[in-house]
């Protein structure tokens, strides 16, 4: 029986990669993939989920008021279909993961979803909040804070690198704008308990020489 997983964490902790990586696994036992991402983040271009290390691939973007069985039915009567994959699944509605439950349970179709657990504030995103409470199998992927601990967390900076507290749950962002760290700096930062912003930027990996 096909279940429905997911993979969560903060951000910069390769989700899309590990994404990138099981459709490759699929692909490469000859099966067929379907990959899904919000019309929501057109950072690296619309229909492309791309990971820092510089993977990517196609993807077929959805509206939140898409009905992802629908449109996952249809693919199925166009060709086979071995697993649909999803990236930033907290962008999800509680529909859309409702509907992700039924491509498993009816259609017999493993689903992936990857996402952001916890917005800027704090706050379980939506889509996160329910696949939470109904995947069959949850799995956490680790990012690191600069203090070296994990990082559970993410917080939202202004062009001073002080922590924002206030603002909308969705405002798409890089590495320039968000930063993954451990309950305690989240705190420190976000309550302002310390009076000199308390993080790192992530800095650009040079590539190892041969």
């Amino acid at each position: 029986m096909a279940k429905l997983h997911f993979y969560y964490s903060s951000m910069n902790a390769g989700k899309s990669t590990a994404l990138l990586q099981s459709s490759y696994n699929y692909r490469e036992r000859g099966m067929q993939t379907l990959v899904l991402a919000p019309d929501l983040d057109d950072r690296h271009g619309i229909g492309k989920v791309t990971s820092r290390i510089g993977l990517e691939t196609n993807a077929v973007t959805f509206r939140q008021d898409n009905d992802l069985f629908k449109l996952v039915s249809a693919h199925i009567k166009e060709s086979s279909l071995h697993c649909v994959l999803v990236d930033e699944a907290q962008f999800l509605t509680k529909e859309q993961v409702f509907q992700l439950g039924e491509i498993a349970d009816e259609l017999n179709v493993p689903v992936l979803t990857y996402g952001i657990r916890t917005d800027f504030q704090g706050e379980p995103f939506p889509g996160s909040k329910y696949l939470l409470s109904w995947a069959d199998n949850l799995k956490e992927l680790m990012a690191i804070c600069f203090c070296g601990s994990k990082a559970t967390m993410v917080i939202r900076l202004d062009e001073d690198g002080n922590a924002i507290t206030e603002g909308s749950q969705v405002e798409i962002g890089g590495n320039e704008q968000y930063v993954s760290m451990c309950r305690r700096h989240f705190k420190e930062n976000y309550y302002r308990q310390s009076f000199v912003p308390q993080h790192h930027l992530p800095r650009d990996v040079p590539e190892e020489k041969e």
